[in-house]
């Protein structure tokens, strides 16, 4: 269980490979109680990103975000962070991009976006967005061991993954 984020309008939906990993099936709860099937298009282990899409009716379309440059994120920047921290749906958190190119020693990728915002268990795949309303990471860990400590893939990586998986 986790969270993820629409990127276009025929259903692509991005998430966390931890996420979706060894997942039979997959299932999107929407707002309002709807759910879609999904199947995993293709995942990256080693940036932990997932690409997901949703069968949709014939000529339905999802609403879906634009994926910012996370390059241009600086320091002190406002972010918010959007999940389903431990079952709890559209829970919105503020805070600020405390790092960049942070190291923590998760795996093969270590380059993430550092954020004070609030993530946890349930926020995986979930978007953080700037204050312009493009996401510029994906909310992927958290440091156990203390609190407002999370860590988001840069969307410019997320973007290079997807064009990838697709």
């Amino acid at each position: 269980m986790g969270s993820g984020f629409f990127i276009s309008p025929d259903g692509y939906l991005v998430t966390n490979n931890h996420v979706v990993e060894g997942a039979r099936q997959v299932t999107v709860h929407m707002d309002g109680g709807r759910e879609l099937p999904g199947a995993v298009v293709g995942t990256d282990p080693r940036t932990d990103l997932a690409l997901v899409k949703v069968e949709l009716a014939k000529g339905e379309i999802v609403h879906h975000v634009a994926l910012g440059d996370s390059d241009a994120a600086r320091v002190g920047d406002w972010v918010v962070a959007i999940g389903a921290p431990f079952g709890l749906d559209h829970t919105v958190t503020a805070g600020i991009i405390s790092a960049k190119s942070r190291v923590i020693g998760a795996g093969p990728y270590d380059d993430f976006l550092q954020t004070d915002a609030s993530i946890n268990p349930g926020n995986s795949g979930g978007p953080l967005f700037n204050l312009e309303g493009e996401v510029v990471g994906v909310n992927t860990a958290i440091n156990p061991r203390g609190q407002g400590i999370g860590f988001s893939v840069p969307s410019n990586v997320v973007k290079s993954v997807v064009n990838v998986l697709k």
